[in-house]
């Protein structure tokens, strides 16, 4: 019997999008659930899996943009038993291998294969090459002899390759690393990257966004974080970072200044009770901002432990369009990447974002002697539409209050001595 396997919507609103690539080939089998293609949209990446097991053909080439419910492939489930008698009649073989001789496994491989020709024999082929090479049954002459011209990519790899090889080439790769190259590749923007870009460029035109900086000292919180770090971990089983610490006092930040955590709908603001953080985080398929959901009721092992799931899930370009939705705050760190200072862009329909950047000993002033601190500069770029330069200065200001002295963040942001007088 064929099934036909339909290409999944993303989410509302979405019409097509892109079969970005097939992890299987054409004519294999396949077994049911199996995750057998990645499909691009502009707002995630998500799985196509075999709805039954069979013999999988597919309809649709990798990198075409298709329609949402479009047949992407078929499967024949009459060949759903190959699958697993394969895999039976493969452990089989491996075991009795064992026994047979050097001199019989020379005579068996050539009675199957005959022997291929190589005029290339320095030459270097991978295991997984190796694999597709004897699948399509070629052999490193026809590779060679195929490839239609040598790009930088080919040229850097030998100019990188160790001195013996240099030995062996005649100076070849020193030859080569004196040569320029006028050669240029070019690459299809994925679905995402042209969604990403034409909402950038949306947001610097429809919006009033203006950047108010400020800078904290980290002494307070690196010792503390070097002290409890062990504790932390053995009681939580995550580790502390300083994420945690900014997407927390962001979110009491923005309980004292509710504005910040507001967005327009129409001709109205709308002002959410509840903190949903969206963390930028850079993937192979580009920037993605998934959302840690009320962070208001977490503490810091709750918020570590979201961080944690993220960037497994990012990892593995599992991110989902349900883990992106619904942001009201983003909180994006260039600092990993060993940024300044930024004027991040804001990620809309949110009114703000806020801005980590890289931790830097700097001389500052501490009651009138020059000391040796650990700086960061923040930044918070912000709609002035809706939030006024007191709110967004003040935001910023209440942030660096509760990094400086961690123990406001026990307090909601306020002093935790006059909190106890009742001031």
């Amino acid at each position: 019997m064929i099934v036909e396997i339909n290409v999944p919507t993303p989410g509302e609103s979405i019409t097509e999008v892109e079969l970005a690539t097939w992890m299987v080939s054409d004519g294999d089998i396949v077994e049911k659930d199996q995750e057998i293609a990645e499909i691009e949209s502009d707002k995630a990446t998500l799985s196509l899996l075999a709805t039954e097991a069979g013999k999988i053909k597919i309809l649709v080439e990798g990198g075409e943009t298709v329609a949402v419910g479009a047949v992407a492939c078929s499967v024949d489930t009459d060949f759903a038993g190959e699958a697993s008698v394969s895999k039976v009649n493969t452990e089989e073989t491996v075991e009795p291998e064992k026994s047979v001789k050097p001199d019989d496994k020379v005579a068996a491989k050539a009675d199957v294969k005959p022997e291929k020709s190589n005029d290339y024999p320095n030459a270097k082929v991978s295991p997984l090459a190796q694999k597709k090479m004897d699948d399509l049954n070629l052999d490193v002459n026809q590779v060679i002899d195929g490839l239609k011209r040598i790009s930088t990519k080919e040229v850097d790899l030998v100019k990188e390759l160790p001195a013996e090889s240099e030995a062996s080439t005649g100076g070849t790769s020193a030859f080569i690393s004196n040569s320029a190259s006028r050669d240029a590749e070019r690459q299809k923007m994925t679905s995402l990257r042209k969604k990403l870009s034409q909402r950038l460029v949306a947001v610097k035109n429809e919006t009033a966004m203006l950047t108010t900086f400020n800078e904290v000292d980290m002494s307070a919180v690196m010792q503390l974080r070097k002290k409890y770090q062990a504790k932390f971990i053995d009681k939580h089983g995550v580790k502390l970072g300083f994420m945690s610490f900014f997407i927390k006092a962001a979110s009491l930040a923005l309980k004292h200044h509710p504005m910040v955590n507001a967005m327009i709908d129409g001709e109205e603001i709308v002002m959410p009770e509840y903190h949903d953080v969206s963390v930028a985080v850079q993937t192979p398929k580009g920037l993605m901002v998934p959302v840690i959901r009320n962070v208001e009721t977490l503490s810091l092992d709750g918020i570590e432990s979201g961080l944690k799931g993220l960037a497994e899930k990012a990892r593995k370009g599992k991110i989902g369009l349900e883990d992106m939705t619904g942001g009201t705050f983003t909180v994006t760190n260039g600092g990993v990447f060993g940024s300044m200072l930024s004027t991040p862009i804001i990620n809309p329909p949110q009114s703000a974002i806020m801005g980590m950047h890289n931790i830097v000993e700097r001389p500052v002033a501490v009651n009138g002697q020059v000391e040796i601190r650990p700086i960061m500069y923040l930044a918070l770029s912000y709609d002035h539409r809706i939030i006024d330069g007191k709110d967004s200065v003040g935001f910023l200001v209440k942030v660096k209050e509760m990094i400086e002295d961690p123990a406001k963040l026990l307090a909601g942001g306020f002093d935790p001595e006059q909190a106890v007088l009742g001031l």
